[in-house]
């Protein structure tokens, strides 16, 4: 019998810890590296590993999401059938919660395996290793792990293992996580036992349908839950620092994330970005998308399309968006600039070049924010277009605001 698998990719965050990145976008498709977006990379991953079924169950901006979806799909007809489930009323209570209430979906898949993703990882994989362990394991569910720094295990779930990969403890987000084997949010199920658990857990008013807290501990003590440990780069994009150093990751001599893998990462478009070492004279280890017009200098940046730099303007460690604007003898150090911004001449935007730790945050601006010349923005200090000037006490700025000083 011919084994078959459906991918149910989970496309419905918030992005709460995004700051003013997600205010108005969800965060699937935050732009990543220049001319992608960071759902792209489940999204090829399914076609490159052969699966030709793929749902996306989005919630939070869901118009936003399916008019992506579509162009993604109109782009990639390799994939099969992508098909955009959202909830019928009200939204998804959690993530088990969203494969429950799409059962009717799954129900008409002629699968036996069921891939269950996030779409909100930077990582290049192919599923078919992760699903040969699980049927060689004979698991009920498997896993996907990966090792991380035990000072960042606390924001995933974490596992202990056997030595034949079976997980023997699971605890989601532990303040004093036992291991550094963090869960990548990839899951495995024989199709049959996942409609069962998600179908016992909906009934259990105590539960808070998710998968980390409720599913897999309730497999964990029931079935045969296994780990499958992968080895390539992968980040979780859960937060501002996360998605920058996603970026950073692209710079160097030897980044960490290519773009220019084989096979390829697709997007809802052909496009391409160019990786600059300073053959130009102003752009040193940087990726500088298409129309962009550079009279300034710019280091160890990304550059969206349509991205102007200025004569004498300085652009360091920073991510500039589409269509975004430096002045004249301005200087972004150690900042995400959102689409459209326009920061005046003589500013200063980001301290992240000072020796201090407390002062090299990221600063974010806003997508359309003005920012007039003359200004100083930075330390925590975010800036948002629905917010006005104002100025406030202390290093700690909150959300939405702009510190104006005068540059000496």
């Amino acid at each position: 019998m011919t084994r078959t698998t459906a991918a149910l990719i989970l496309a419905g965050g918030r992005g709460t810890r995004m700051e003013v990145l997600c205010q108005s976008r969800p965060k699937p498709i935050l732009p990543y590296a220049g001319v992608y977006r960071v759902i792209d990379f489940t999204l090829s991953n399914c076609v490159h590993s052969g699966i030709r079924s793929v749902a996306a169950l989005v919630d939070h901006q869901r118009a936003d999401m399916t008019r992506y979806f579509r162009r993604w799909f109109s782009a990639n007809r390799s994939l099969g059938s992508l098909t955009v489930l959202h909830p019928r009323n009200a939204s998804y209570q959690g993530t088990a919660d969203a494969v429950y209430r799409n059962l009717d979906y799954l129900s008409r898949q002629d699968s036996d395996t069921v891939v269950v993703l996030a779409g909100d990882h930077v990582y290049n994989m192919d599923y078919r290793g992760m699903l040969d362990f699980h049927r060689a394991a004979e698991a009920d569910a498997t896993v996907g792990v990966v090792r991380v720094p035990i000072t960042e295990a606390h924001r995933f779930g974490t596992v202990v293992t056997e030595p034949d990969g079976r997980i023997a403890e699971f605890v989601e987000k532990s303040s004093r996580p036992k291991s550094d084997i963090a869960s990548m949010g990839i899951y495995i199920f024989n199709k049959s036992l996942l409609e069962a658990y998600v179908t016992e857990d909906a009934a259990d008013p105590s539960s808070r349908h998710d998968f980390g807290y409720a599913i897999l501990p309730r497999i964990l003590r029931k079935g045969e839950l296994f780990a499958y440990e992968f080895k390539g780069y992968w980040q979780d994009i859960g937060t501002v620092e996360a998605y920058y150093e996603a970026h950073m990751d692209l710079l160097g001599e030897k980044p960490r994330v290519r773009l220019e893998s084989t096979p390829p990462l697709l997007s809802d478009r052909k496009v391409s970005i160019g990786r600059s070492g300073g053959e130009r004279g102003y752009v040193v280890n940087s990726l500088v998308g298409p129309g962009c017009v550079i009279e300034g200098y710019v280091e160890n940046s990304i550059l969206s399309p349509g991205v102007r730099v200025a004569k004498f303007a300085e652009v360091r460690d920073s991510i500039l968006m589409a269509h975004s604007r430096v002045g004249y003898h301005s200087v972004i150090d150690r900042c995400i600039l959102d689409e459209r911004v326009d920061v005046g001449e003589l500013c200063y935007i980001g301290f992240g070049n000072t020796t201090s730790q407390a002062e090299r945050d990221i600063t974010l601006l806003g997508k359309g924010v003005t920012v007039p010349g003359h200004t100083v923005v930075g330390r925590s200090c975010v800036v948002s277009p629905k917010a006005g000037l104002g100025s406030f006490p202390g290093r700690s700025v909150p959300s939405g605001s702009v510190i104006p000083l005068p540059v000496p």
